[in-house]
């Protein structure tokens, strides 16, 4: 989808991409990730003409990107950003609607696709449709950039930091309102992040950065359980990978196939960790884990967390 080849970037004669290469597959979510400076931003922007590239080249779709006029580059990509950049005097579906109108989209299609992507975040069109940003939350705010990052169907989403500024519990909802719409929608998302945790539990692949280089890319369990150097353990925080690696494990997963015991209940998409932070906190050692439609899976034991085939002691 899209390619990076031997891309270089310079500022000021400061090298800040240096001979770049990287390929982002349609469909999955790629998560940069470094430290302030690293040149993931720069590298995101460069997908959509916001910054030149000053070697290499760059393909998106099997063209390089300076075939394209920059306008009709970026209506196939879209742009979401951490402020946001809503226009305070235009109604929520106006906002969602800016891309569809400039692309001429007829008003009964347009408003179709407003209504559908409100839905689709949970924001109830008929009460938001009218209303202006600064009567909106800052996750519904963050929500409506999204949506409309997201409202001619492009082929890319590219989202730069789009939920640092949000507070713990609003932005853990938004990491999971992406997740979903990704599942759903199959789209190409590039994200840049400087918190791991948000990496991990988004990514289907993950870049690190360092300097303008990529040090490793891989999936968020071979990046926990392969480190490529001890750069990259470090930088995922090396005293809590195990605690990291449950929260990529399902407890579903390791759960004995045996009837319900008396206690807690967790749902089918609960990770060990939760599972091992339920158990601390009720002091128990088994937890009955269910399906979708709420029916008993079977039973996980502590014991299979840390030592399979372990006895389970209540």
């Amino acid at each position: 989808m899209i390619r990076f080849e031997h891309i270089g970037k310079s500022y000021a004669g400061v090298r800040v991409v240096d001979d770049l290469n990287l390929h982002i597959a349609r469909g999955e979510l790629l998560v940069l990730i470094g430290a302030s400076g690293s040149g993931k931003s720069t590298l995101l922007k460069m997908i959509n003409r916001l910054e030149p590239h000053d070697a290499g080249r760059i393909l998106f779709d099997g063209q390089e990107i300076y075939a394209f006029k920059p306008r009709d580059l970026r209506l196939r990509m879209g742009y979401a950003i951490q402020s946001v950049g809503l226009f305070p005097h235009w109604t929520v579906a106006r906002n969602i609607a800016t891309v569809p109108h400039l692309l001429g989209w007829p008003a009964a299609k347009i408003a179709a696709r407003v209504d559908e992507l409100l839905t689709l975040f949970d924001l109830d069109p008929a009460q938001y449709r009218p209303r202006f940003p600064h009567e909106l939350s800052g996750g519904q705010q963050q929500r409506v950039g999204v949506a409309r990052a997201l409202a001619a169907d492009p082929d890319v989403l590219l989202m730069d930091e789009p939920f640092g500024a949000l507070d713990p519990v609003t932005r853990a909802a938004l990491q999971q309102e992406l997740k979903r719409i990704h599942e759903l929608s199959g789209k190409t998302i590039v994200l840049v992040t400087h918190d791991i945790d948000e990496a991990l539990l988004l990514a289907t692949r993950i870049v690190l950065i360092d300097q303008g280089k990529v040090v490793q890319v891989a999936t968020p369990l071979e990046l926990l359980t392969h480190p490529a150097t001890a750069q990259v353990a470090d930088f995922v925080g090396r005293s809590d990978m195990g605690i990291k690696w449950l929260s990529l494990q399902n407890a579903a997963g390791l759960a004995r196939a045996q009837p319900a015991v008396p206690g807690l209940t967790l749902g089918p998409q609960a990770s060990l960790r939760e599972a091992v932070s339920a158990m601390v906190l009720n002091h128990v050692a088994c937890v009955n884990v269910t399906d979708a439609a709420g029916g008993h899976v079977g039973v996980l034991h502590a014991a299979d967390v840390f030592a399979p085939e372990a006895a389970c002691t209540l």
